[in-house]
């Protein structure tokens, strides 16, 4: 688990309550059992951060809390969870799509400007985002932006428009401007679907959603309509879905529309906050910063083939997780000084992180985590991993109903459709809540810490190579007035790590057992899968 020593005044007082216990306010460091000292994590409280940076807790509606009874997921639900958010320690919420859909998923979406009946209402959608706001949490929404789903009026009308046309002759846009909202043609490709009649449409994630025509103006009229609307209701910004399909084989063109969105929502309002899927390698997708967007997913840490499984696996060395971040930071950074980063370790198309470590007890599990959101940024948190939720295989295994309990069905929602059963190796949140042990608590006081150093979230890091090893890792991050040293060990054995001068204060650990961090005479004793924040 995470535990907090100390805190203290200056730079991090921003961060911390005004009515810190005396008690709490500078504990000696002792060897006691970690398990006597998690009251002191208690007098942490992160604040939502001025900026951008902090965490994000992505939500699948459809899964997540209940409250009307039918099994599905709703807005409702999420306002009645909200209370459960804000003290996990995010900063904001992603909802994934709400819009009208024939899908579970959403992604296909039948109408931008509506919520999808099975999650509620306008109403509904009205109360969360207050609700949110008055927690200070920002909202973030989905935004499919490559395709529509074809129960879209737009290609509903383009169809039956070109379903109606004597054959050979060309369509009309004066007669139906919807055809031009979709790029159809009459020759057979690959990517593209039969309508009949002759004609097919663009359609490369899946038949049932047509690509759009993002270089039409009707349809970049309709996007910015769709933009205005929910940024104007107070909608803190988007993440938007598929950068690298807005046009097929055509980086520059993807990169070009994407440009001339962000300058829309800036425009709109200055400080929404946009994050866009770019999934491909790391050097494509860093070119999407030119488009002046906040941020971009980081893909190379990801999953279960990113920097920190490997590392984590024994793969790569610890030393690597440094020096990548040193790497990418650079490498965004020359792409837009003002970028923010978006971590993330896995998402609703990837495979739950605690299926990623056979035979673990929870140790590795927690430690990937903990190395996710000490990357600084915006760290994105696809929930149920804070309880290590399992899942994998097709895509209705990874969005599996959060697992609030195995005993009170209170809430509870019934996953999607074609969901196969997926056996849970870790308790349920009610009873992780109760264990000072559980990944719940090692994420949650993790969520905390993160908010509570301005380094953390904004600073550079700067690895420090000589305490780096195969299973060691050290560096610092500076913001302000601010700098922290982080030290890990990977093994699960104990490690003695010499501290450079005037790093002389254990600030915060990150433990998976009772083992105690120590730092005595400059040197750092740190345990097996331990993490350790010093000033």
């Amino acid at each position: 688990m995470l535990l907090l020593l100390g805190c203290r005044s200056g730079s991090r007082a921003e961060a911390v309550p005004s009515a810190v216990p005396e008690a709490a306010a500078a504990p000696a460091v002792t060897a006691e059992p970690l398990s006597q000292m998690l009251a002191l994590s208690k007098a942490l409280t992160p604040q939502a951060p001025a900026d951008n940076c902090g965490a994000t807790y992505e939500i699948f509606v459809y899964s997540f809390f209940d409250s009307d009874g039918d099994g599905i997921g709703d807005l409702q639900g999420v306002e009645q969870q909200l209370p459960y958010i804000e003290d996990l320690g995010v900063s904001q919420i992603w909802l994934m799509p709400i819009f009208p859909s024939p899908t579970y998923h959403k992604y296909d979406t039948a109408d931008y400007l509506s919520i999808d009946p099975q999650y509620g209402t306008m109403a509904d959608f009205d109360s969360l985002l207050a609700a949110c706001h008055g927690a200070g949490l920002r909202v973030i929404l989905d935004l499919a932006l490559n395709h529509t789903s074809t129960e879209h009026p737009w290609f509903q009308a383009a169809r039956e428009y070109l379903l109606s046309l004597p054959e050979g002759e060309q369509p009309d846009p004066a007669a139906c401007p919807y055809v031009d909202y979709y790029n159809f043609q009459t020759q057979a490709a690959g990517g593209y679907v039969s309508l009949g009649n002759g004609w097919y449409y663009e359609a490369r994630f899946w038949s049932g959603m047509p690509d759009l025509n993002l270089s039409s103006a009707a349809v970049q009229a309709e996007i910015e309509a769709v933009a205005a609307f929910w940024l104007n209701k107070g909608v803190d910004g988007f993440r938007l879905d598929a950068l690298t399909s807005y046009y097929t084989d055509s980086r520059p063109d993807s990169i070009a529309f994407l440009a001339w969105f962000t300058g829309v929502v800036k425009g709109i309002r200055p400080n929404a906050y946009l994050v866009g899927e770019a999934w491909t390698d790391q050097a494509a997708y860093a070119d999407y910063y030119q488009t002046g967007i906040d941020s971009l997913f980081d893909f190379r840490f990801a999953g279960d083939e990113g920097v920190i499984c490997s590392i984590v696996r024994g793969n790569r060395s610890a030393a690597a997780y440094a020096q990548e971040l040193a790497a990418e930071e650079a490498l965004y950074g020359s792409r837009n000084p003002g970028y923010i980063n978006a971590p993330f370790y896995t998402n609703h198309d990837m495979a739950r992180s605690a299926g990623y470590y056979a035979y673990d007890d929870g140790s590795k599990t927690k430690l990937a985590l903990g190395l996710h959101l000490l990357m600084p940024g915006n760290a994105f948190l696809y929930y149920g991993e804070e309880i290590g939720m399992r899942g994998s295989g097709k895509d209705e295994n990874k969005r599996a109903p959060m697992y609030w309990s195995d005993t009170d069905p209170t809430g509870l929602c019934q996953g999607p459709p074609a969901m196969d059963s997926v056996k849970m190796k870790f308790p349920p949140l009610d009873k992780q809540r109760q264990d000072p042990y559980s990944i719940y608590t090692y994420v949650k006081t993790a969520l905390h810490i993160r908010g509570s150093f301005p380094a953390i979230l904004r600073g550079a890091t700067v690895p420090l190579d000589d305490l780096c090893s195969d299973t060691l890792c050290a560096f610092t991050r500076s913001y302000g007035a601010e700098e922290v040293f982080i030290c890990i060990n990977t093994a699960p054995e104990p490690a003695q790590i010499p501290l450079p001068e005037g790093a002389d204060r254990l600030s915060a650990v990150l433990l998976v057992n009772e083992q105690p961090a120590l730092l005595t005479d400059g040197v750092l004793t740190l345990p097996g899968y331990g993490v350790a924040v010093v000033e």
